[in-house]
């Protein structure tokens, strides 16, 4: 199992970015692939975007243009770059990493409001 880390939420007005930052307890090599979930209030999980070990990335059509998933395999650390945020991003993100297991990360708030 993988113990993943996450970093970066917080307040941000409309059109503001942040990133995410999801830090690996493993080599990642070793991952078959990884990515970002959200939730919202009520809601089950929803992919946001995701990347494979060789780069490959699939991305949501809500966030297709304004979110960009990269992963460092040297740093054993993942990333989602969010720009032009709406409101409807709010919802706590998730990482996960892909093994013979899925792990996910503790999550972290976004809040997009003016």
């Amino acid at each position: 199992q993988v113990q993943l880390v996450e970093s970066g939420g917080g307040l941000v007005q409309p059109g503001g970015s942040l990133r995410l930052s999801c830090a690996a307890s493993r080599r990642a090599f070793t991952i078959y692939d990884m990515g970002w979930y959200r939730q919202f209030p009520g809601k089950q999980r929803e992919l946001v975007a995701s990347i494979t070990t060789g780069g490959i990335t699939n991305y949501a059509d809500s966030v297709k243009g304004r979110f960009t998933i990269s992963r460092d395999n040297a740093k054993n650390t993942m990333y989602l770059q969010m720009i032009s945020l709406k409101p409807e991003d709010t919802a706590v993100y998730y990482c996960y990493a892909n093994t013979a297991l899925t792990s996910w990360g503790q999550g972290t708030q976004v809040t997009v409001s003016s």
